[in-house]
């Protein structure tokens, strides 16, 4: 770059001199190749451009959020994502750094590294073992629809109690005994998915039942939990299975409408004397009228390994 002296001679600037120049010009007094003039324009422009499309995005979402509701979603059942037949969970899960395993693998004994285990299902527990935790807001149904098995009035349900239902002090299924899993024989927690305004079609008659439902306990009036092996080594392997409080889930604790302080219900499977050393692939399924099973897309089912050295 070059420009014109006090003599009229034409000087050539160095690279530092144009950054000078080009960050402030003593001549024309700009400042970066602005003058204050042009810089003031450009500010004003930018702080209106800004603030409509700020204006107009909040405009967008003020009329997103009058059409939700915030108690519950827009689309339910047949009509959403979720659809109509609600998948299984289980209890514990493994770390963080495996978060796509399935396996609940340990040791027992003295030595064994167990707690991990124990820590989670313990953690998963708490709210149902806090003192009130259920009595939390208006929403609670009383005892004794409960306990008839009725369903709760709109907007109440029927709390799913785990302290009193495992108060027997000879239950391994409770922290106190570590669910089972120092002595070799774990309690994995299965409960169904939460689907908003489903309810269970629960079997009515034992000449019901589908003819490939296992074996089981269950009761009429409610949801049948069943686990067994996924193959006939597993099946050999898998050995006495427990469940507790009981093999059912009564229907009187749905449906689910996003009540205040609500607990999923849940069954305790526990695995007694599962072989040693040996991988066993677990499959739980739910049973009611209204639930169909597929295990290529996990639907009323859900699969696990269990693994206890």
């Amino acid at each position: 770059m070059a420009e014109k002296n006090n003599k009229g001679e034409t000087e050539k600037l160095t690279s530092g001199q144009q950054f000078k120049k080009w960050l402030w010009d003593t001549e024309t007094k700009q400042f970066l190749g602005r003058t204050g003039g042009s810089w003031l324009k450009i500010l004003v422009f930018y702080i209106i451009f800004y603030i409509c499309l700020a204006a107009f995005w909040a405009l967008c979402l003020f009329i997103f959020y009058q059409t939700i509701d915030p108690h519950q979603p827009k689309w339910k059942l047949s009509e959403s994502r979720i659809g109509t037949n609600p998948g299984l969970g289980f209890r514990p899960r493994p770390p963080d750094t495996k978060i796509e395993s399935t396996l609940i693998w340990f040791t027992s004994g003295s030595q064994g590294n167990y707690q991990h285990w124990v820590d989670d299902l313990e953690k998963h527990l708490r709210p149902y073992t806090q003192e009130g935790a259920s009595n939390k807001g208006e929403a609670v149904a009383s005892s004794h629809e409960c306990e008839q098995g009725r369903k709760p009035e709109d907007g109440k349900f029927c709390p799913f109690n785990y302290k009193q239902l495992f108060s027997n002090p000879r239950e391994e299924c409770t922290a106190n005994n570590k669910f089972g899993y120092d002595k070799g024989n774990p309690c994995i927690l299965i409960k169904l998915n939460k689907i908003y305004g489903w309810e269970p079609e629960p079997y009515t008659d034992r000449d019901l039942w589908p003819k490939n439902m296992p074996a089981h306990n269950g009761s009429y009036g409610g949801i049948v939990i069943t686990c067994e092996g996924e193959n006939p080594a597993d099946k050999e392997n898998i050995g006495p299975i427990r469940y507790s409080p009981s093999q059912t889930i009564k229907a009187s604790y749905f449906p689910y409408t996003n009540q205040p302080g609500y607990q999923a219900p849940f069954v305790m499977v526990q695995f007694k004397h599962p072989t040693r050393g040996v991988l066993i692939n677990i499959e739980c399924k739910a049973w009611a009228r209204n639930i169909l099973h597929d295990r290529a897309d996990r639907l009323g089912s859900v699969h696990f390994e269990l693994l206890v050295d």
